[in-house]
């Protein structure tokens, strides 16, 4: 971990006027409870809600022949959790989280604690900014090509559709989804998912919900036969 928050505001673009509330945002549940502090995880929940308006204000304003279910998949694509993943990859975000020795010890579901870090940070940067537009300079700027790439892809088959039909180009199979392993507390559970066709594993998948562990699963599944 990189203590130094002026690097970190150098890669986002913003400055902070707090930099407890920056310190905060970065601030993993398992750090917070070895050192008696508060997490991030209330930031997250407001994070949430801003990308969400964001977004949504964007594709309502920019795509206009979209219908209302068009836009929420557009949005759904736009702002989950690999999308914010990748956010946090080209930030550099793992170099500045504050993780406890639990978690550092078992490097467990990166993606999902990196991800939330973004929806932290979001809303630490409208906090004290005080203003909507600087944040949204900023989630614009990191989802514009993600918006424009769904937008074009509004009906692009969901991963298990898609293996299926690959799986079954000829004739009848049995696929089946197993959840091999889940962990973490209730409020933060991952789970894992296995994929198998006719007895055979093909791939497996980690999510923050099963829905989302077995279209990973599916998902790796297609890049493999592919």
């Amino acid at each position: 971990m990189v203590n130094n928050f002026e690097i970190f505001e150098k890669n986002i673009g913003y400055i902070f006027k707090n930099k407890d509330l920056l310190k905060k945002a970065l601030t993993h549940t398992s750090y917070a409870y070895e050192n008696k502090i508060e997490s991030y995880e209330r930031l997250e929940y407001l994070g949430d809600s801003i990308l969400e308006f964001i977004s949504s204000k964007y594709l309502f304003e920019n795509f206009k022949s979209l219908s209302e279910g068009e836009m929420t998949k557009v949005r759904a694509y736009a702002v989950c959790e690999d999308s914010l993943y990748k956010i946090a990859l080209k930030h550099n975000f793992s170099d500045f989280l504050y993780l406890g020795k639990s978690e550092k010890a078992t490097h467990t579901n990166k993606k999902a604690i990196l991800a939330d870090s973004v929806e932290a940070v979001i809303a630490a940067m409208y906090l004290d900014s005080q203003d909507i537009n600087t944040v949204q300079n900023f989630v614009l700027e990191n989802i514009k090509e993600q918006v424009e790439f769904a937008s074009k892809n509004v009906g692009v088959k969901d991963y298990k559709t898609v293996l299926q039909e690959m799986l079954q180009i000829h004739g009848e199979v049995l696929i089946k989804y197993n959840i091999i392993n889940e962990s973490g507390p209730d409020h933060d559970k991952t789970f894992t998912a296995e994929v198998e066709c006719d007895g055979k594993k093909l791939a497996t998948g980690i999510g923050r919900s099963k829905k989302a562990a077995e279209m990973e699963a599916a998902r790796k599944a297609i890049e493999r036969l592919n």
